[in-house]
């Protein structure tokens, strides 16, 4: 599949005045447009968390001025739901982007533009498979995140639990993590620990008997899982964290997703360029995401 004129990541990737964005600020808009497009085509989260991380990877493995980012995505989407049997259809993955991108504009036409864009979706997804050596199963921290609320639950005063919103906002900060690469970097019980230890301190909540223990609560052999996991570095999690929620601040607090100039708007698979958008994530419910 051939890349848009200019290199498939040109205008997605390109930041004031012709120069180059930061690529980490790329990759934040386009998995914030996967978690928004999944939400908008009733993916569940473990569907949507594989999209991004396929996303991720296949980045990883080639330059981001090769591709489209935005056409990437669309694929990464349409594979995840083969991958997590919540199989979607390429016409619904289109309309819905098209919808995200064209707010106020009308439901593409079956004409040869829709076919052209359906090829390249496929052809794209193809594409990925092979870079990615077929390799897109992966092992998300959610289990393990729910599994840990569920002990430090019943672990905690029932007053302590109900008066912090700890694992709604363990959830929010899990969620928030597929933004960037960390979901490849660190072992799913690791990110877990993390986004739970990071909740805990954000509101001050303090785990029974932690003072008096012999080590902290999180390098328990029995939370991390098997008994060989190797030492688990929370500084090095926790600050790739931060600098995650920093970069969603940034974006949020000078509106760059919702005032890209037109040099800056993504690129559909057909190399036009897409009108404003603006993006907006809620908060998970905690009872859905259980």
């Amino acid at each position: 599949m051939e890349a848009p004129e200019g290199g498939g990541g040109g205008p997605a990737a390109r930041g004031p005045e012709g120069q180059p964005a930061p690529e980490a600020r790329v990759h934040f808009r386009v998995a914030r447009f996967i978690m928004e497009a999944g939400v908008k085509l009733g993916m569940r989260s473990i569907p949507i968390a594989t999209a991004c991380t396929i996303y991720h990877k296949f980045f990883c493995e080639t330059n981001l001025d090769a591709y489209d980012p935005y056409l990437i995505a669309m694929s990464s989407i349409y594979l995840a739901g083969k991958v997590e049997e919540q199989h979607l259809r390429t016409r619904d993955i289109i309309n819905v982007s098209n919808r995200y991108f064209n707010p106020g504009g009308e439901p593409l036409e079956l004409d040869s533009r829709f076919w052209e864009l359906r090829d390249s979706i496929v052809q794209c997804e193809l594409l990925m498979l092979r870079v990615l050596r077929f390799q897109v199963s992966f092992q998300h921290p959610h289990k393990y995140l729910l599994h840990y609320l569920v002990s430090l639950k019943n672990w905690l005063n029932r007053h302590s639990w109900q008066r912090t919103p700890v694992a709604v906002t363990a959830w929010a900060l899990l969620r928030d993590s597929y933004h960037g690469g960390l979901c490849l970097r660190f072992q799913a019980q690791h990110i877990a620990v993390a986004v739970l230890y990071l909740a805990l301190q954000v509101y001050g909540v303090e785990v029974p008997a932690e003072v008096e223990a012999e080590k902290p609560w999180w390098q328990v052999r029995w939370l991390l899982g098997i008994p060989d996991v190797p030492p688990f570095p929370l500084e090095v999690c926790i600050a790739v964290l931060t600098k995650f929620f920093l970069l969603i601040i940034h974006e949020e607090r000078y509106g760059l997703l919702g005032s890209m100039e037109a040099s800056e708007r993504p690129v559909d698979g057909l190399g036009q360029a897409l009108p404003q958008h603006s993006c907006h994530l809620g908060i998970p419910d905690v009872e859905q995401e259980c």
